[in-house]
């Protein structure tokens, strides 16, 4: 018979004071062939955002002349081609926002339940299966203003798989990692996604400079074959993290396996248990501020390629290499940026590249009317400082996540910092449409970075291990 003085049972929140990276300091460490399997799930899925969102087929296909009505590429250069330009632009931004509104939906629960079961390989496999599925599909969409909306579609649904992806990916970091090395091993994951855009990149400018091998471009036959390659290449490189990496404990109480809208109810009830405990306050604070300047971090990355191609005039090999140069200073700078967050602790990594980012951005606009040189100078210092952010952002919820429920907590950590269209892909689209200039877009970028850095200088710091 159930004693009615006993309490009812709760979200098992009493567990969420355990840090769970901390209550592995003694811990053997991983075997590099697990850590390096893990980093290459990074290097695998990072064409899809470096080649297909980034560089090559969001700016220099998709928001193109090649998806207008005839009417309006007939247009010549000026005002009204501009603004013609900006409404792919900013219908880029609606689309990123919708699925930035997906990732809130979805992220924390997905990840709480993945951890109630023990499941984060399986809903890794959903994301990246998503991811590449996405990729494939970019073959379809042939220039033309109604293939248009296909193509924002495809990328916005594989930006939410590859968020899915992205929790039980960080999620697995705590299995391998120690609070001695958190931050080597975070950046060696953020540094190999950027040099495998480095080389996936590479290798798109070697197939422009044959030209196309004389391929047919009226149909966007290259650009949809690019597509094609980095879904084979995601294939290829995500394979060994299913293999060698293992999955954290699962919780496994029967207060967490419940069903998908009743897990809403368990997910607010720790969310006010991280709030209500001293040790994981910083946590909870973490998650809010993130939601801002991760938001800055992604929108960089979203809409740099954008800037450089429609605002500064960079042609397809200008843009590839600008490309190929910001992947590389952003995982040689994140690889170096790893060691130094084990050293100095990684808020003084996000705040000193916030800082810098907020100053580069505004240079950017300030200096306009100074040519290609500015971008390429203040650009690429943008590029230097968002894989450490990234890193050293994942490295501190590291540290002060609770044991058993990483899926979780890094499910909230992917709400509220990678949601670009929430906030900086709204402020993106807003100033665009305001003022029918794609050149104002930075400005909302800036502003997202600076609110963010507001809120995270008072949050305290994990402990750093000895």
């Amino acid at each position: 018979m159930t004693d009615p003085h006993r309490p009812k049972a709760t979200a098992d929140s009493s567990a969420l004071p355990i840090l769970g990276l901390a209550d592995q300091l003694d811990k053997q460490p991983t075997k590099r062939s697990k850590v390096f399997a893990w980093a290459f799930w990074d290097w695998g899925l990072q064409p899809f955002h470096t080649v297909l969102v980034t560089f090559i087929f969001t700016p220099l296909y998709l928001t193109t002349d090649a998806f207008l009505p005839p009417e309006q590429q007939a247009l010549p250069d000026g005002a009204a081609h501009d603004a013609a330009i900006a409404e792919l632009t900013s219908g880029l931004g609606i689309g990123t926002t919708i699925a930035g509104l997906l990732i809130l939906l979805l992220a924390p629960v997905l990840g709480q339940q993945a951890d109630a079961a023990g499941k984060q390989k399986l809903w890794l496999g959903i994301g990246t299966a998503g991811v590449i599925g996405c990729s494939f599909g970019l073959w379809f969409v042939e220039p033309g203003q109604g293939l248009f909306w296909l193509g924002v579609a495809l990328l916005g649904l594989g930006a939410v798989a590859s968020e899915i992806g992205t929790v039980n990916s960080n999620a697995m970091l705590v299995s391998i990692a120690t609070p001695k090395n958190v931050g080597r091993i975070s950046g060696l994951g953020w540094g190999f996604g950027y040099l495998g855009g480095v080389i996936a990149l590479t290798l798109v400018i070697v197939f422009y400079a044959m030209d196309w091998f004389g391929l047919p471009t009226d149909d966007g036959l290259p650009f949809r074959l690019v597509a094609v390659g980095c879904a084979v290449w995601g294939i290829v490189f995500t394979i060994p993290v299913f293999l060698a990496v293992p999955e954290p404990k699962p919780l496994g109480t029967p207060e967490r396996r419940v069903n998908f809208f009743a897990a809403y109810a368990v997910l607010v009830r720790d969310v006010i248990a991280l709030y209500r405990s001293p040790e994981t306050r910083p946590t909870f604070w973490f998650l809010l501020a993130s939601a801002v300047f991760r938001d800055g971090l992604s929108g960089v990355f979203t809409f740099g390629a954008v800037i450089a191609g429609v605002v500064f005039g960079f042609e397809f090999l200008e843009l590839a290499v600008f490309g190929l140069a910001a992947n590389l200073v952003a995982g040689l700078s994140t690889l170096l940026a790893g060691r130094w967050d084990d050293r100095f602790g990684p808020k003084a990594i996000i705040v000193a590249a916030l800082g810098t980012m907020i100053v580069a951005g505004t240079l950017i606009f300030v200096l306009l009317d100074s040519g290609k040189i500015v971008f390429w100078v203040f650009g690429l210092l943008l590029c230097c400082c968002v894989g450490p952010a990234q890193s050293a952002s994942r490295s501190f919820l590291a540290r002060v996540t609770p044991a058993g429920h990483e899926g979780e907590i890094f499910g909230l950590y992917a709400t509220t910092g990678r949601v670009t269209s929430w906030m900086s892909s709204a402020a993106w689209t807003l100033l665009v449409v305001l003022f029918a200039n794609t050149a104002y877009g930075v400005l909302g970028i800036v502003a997202i970075l600076a609110i963010g850095l507001v809120l995270v200088l008072p949050i305290k710091a994990p402990a750093r291990a000895a």
